[in-house]
């Protein structure tokens, strides 16, 4: 039996299918919501400090640090307006939900919060890596799946094509 829905979300196309299907889920099931962004500072989409502004000692600018600082506050901002809507939907839905922020490594993040929470099941999305991209970028769905204290649900990306579903590759 389902109580406790760990729900991790991200900013790639996915995202809203992760948590479309989690909240189908919880409906169904009467299990309350974690919603968990994770902002990763190594992810294509959080702010980055462009090389040609690192000195010769690998270090920055006053400037360029405050903006940097301006940036990432902006990028946290997004994330927490984001759960907020989503929270919003799920509880106008009827379904019991709480979110939170973290920064870090995604897959490290997920597996921790879905201890301390008490998870019973992680919903989560998948990009679609696959061979050498995956060997060096990664993956978080692989890392979760194998070290998660509970049963992990993976959603693939999938574009509505001639009537059917048909499953995507969201590789970057």
């Amino acid at each position: 039996m389902l109580r406790r829905i760990l729900v991790a979300v991200d900013n790639s196309t996915i995202g809203q299918q992760v948590f479309e299907e989690a909240l189908a889920l919880a409906r169904v099931t009467g299990a309350s919501m974690m919603l968990l962004y994770v902002l990763d500072p190594e992810e294509y989409w959080s702010p980055q400090i462009p090389a040609m502004y690192y000195t010769y000692s690998m270090s920055l600018d006053e400037q360029t640090m405050k903006l940097y600082q301006k940036q990432w506050q902006e990028f946290e901002e997004q994330g927490l307006k984001r759960l907020q809507q989503m929270a919003d939907e799920a509880i106008g839905a009827g379904v019991k939900t709480e979110f939170t922020q973290k920064t870090g490594s995604p897959s490290k993040v997920i597996c921790t919060i879905a201890d301390s929470w008490g998870a019973d099941l992680i919903v989560m999305g998948r990009r679609g890596l696959s061979g050498i991209k995956e060997f060096f970028l990664g993956s978080v769905s692989n890392y979760v799946l194998h070290r998660a204290p509970c049963s992990v649900h993976i959603v693939h990306k999938h574009e509505i094509e001639s009537g059917k579903q048909v499953p995507m590759s969201d590789e970057r």
